[in-house]
């Protein structure tokens, strides 16, 4: 139990008889692990709308206009493109946001998640 703690001197408190000063050991703070980072990734398909697909990334990944022109040209010449790289949680939260959305829009524009690291 000692290589994960550390030692804290505790002052003794004059207000409080019988307390004395001490050494105590206290336990460490664990080290934190970045969370797995995972990318969400826009597919391509033969008939949703471009301006569409700029409005979906505008709307959910907040890119500027020009940003998601350029990312809606890499979907439809390259098959599929990163729309951003988040968390677990976000990635597939932004990920069926867009889906759903594109389904209540009668589109067929799909987002997938995949692992980044």
């Amino acid at each position: 139990m000692i290589e994960n703690s550390r030692l804290v001197w505790n002052q003794g408190d004059e207000s409080e008889p019988g307390r004395h000063d001490q050494l105590s050991l206290a336990p460490e703070k664990p080290a934190l692990k970045r969370p797995a980072q995972f990318r969400v990734i826009l597919l391509n398909d033969d008939y949703t709308p471009m301006d569409f697909v700029v409005e979906v990334l505008t709307t959910f990944f907040g890119m500027n206009e020009e940003k998601a022109t350029q990312v809606m040209l890499l979907v439809h010449t390259q098959g599929k493109a990163v729309c951003g790289v988040y968390s677990r949680d976000i990635a597939e939260t932004k990920a069926a946001q867009v889906n759903h959305y594109s389904s209540e829009c009668d589109h067929p524009l799909l987002c997938e998640i995949e692992r980044a690291d």
